[in-house]
Formats: structure tokens, sequence, C-alpha cells
């Protein structure tokens, strides 16, 4: 049975809920660092993202890690990640529960 597209952006989601930025001790996606996942009718992946900074030493390796590991979701054919810093990222976009967590709100 071949999952739908709401069923793999869901399960995207979760994954990048698991891929933690190693300076923040927070997931990517609750630190706003994904503006956009798009699922075509082929299941074919593309992830617009951001890093926290543009000079950010990590940014390979976390670019990397979310094809990865988004490519191992059983029914998904292809992953492509884009990196972007427009619009650049800011505390802004941190979840409201990362914010509360952090004592920001």
């Amino acid at each position: 049975m071949t999952p739908n597209k709401e069923t793999l952006h869901s399960a995207v989601v979760n994954c990048l809920k698991n891929i933690y930025d190693p300076e923040i001790p927070v997931n990517i996606y609750d630190l706003g660092l994904i503006y956009n996942i798009d699922i075509d009718d082929d299941l074919n992946v593309r992830i617009l993202m951001t890093m926290t900074a543009p000079d950010c030493p990590e940014a390979e390796y976390m670019f990397m890690e979310v094809k990865q590991m988004v490519g191992y979701i059983q029914g998904i054919k292809s992953v492509d990640v884009e990196l972007t810093f427009d619009p650049p990222w800011d505390f802004e976009k941190l979840s409201d529960e990362v914010k509360l967590e952090l004592g920001m709100m």
C-alpha cells in the first residue's frame, strides 16, 4: 500500500523533530529552520530550510542529515533539500513551546 501525501508529510515532520541543532538543544523543526515541506504526486519531497546563521559550522552536516534521514521514510522516492537565508532566521521563528521552554514568553 502506497502512503498518501498527508501521511508522508506527518512522517517527515516527525523525522525532522528528531534532528537537533548541535548548538541549541532544540530540534530543527521547532527551532524554525524548516521553511517548507513539499511532497509532489510522485512522492518526491522538497524541503526548504535555513540555518541559524549563514556561517553555521554545522550547516553541511545538518543539510546531509536531513536529506539522509527523510530519505529513510518508506514511500518517499527522493529528497531534495534546499538551503536559503531569505528570509534570515531569527528567534521569532521558534515554536511557542520552545519559547516557553527557553523562558522567552
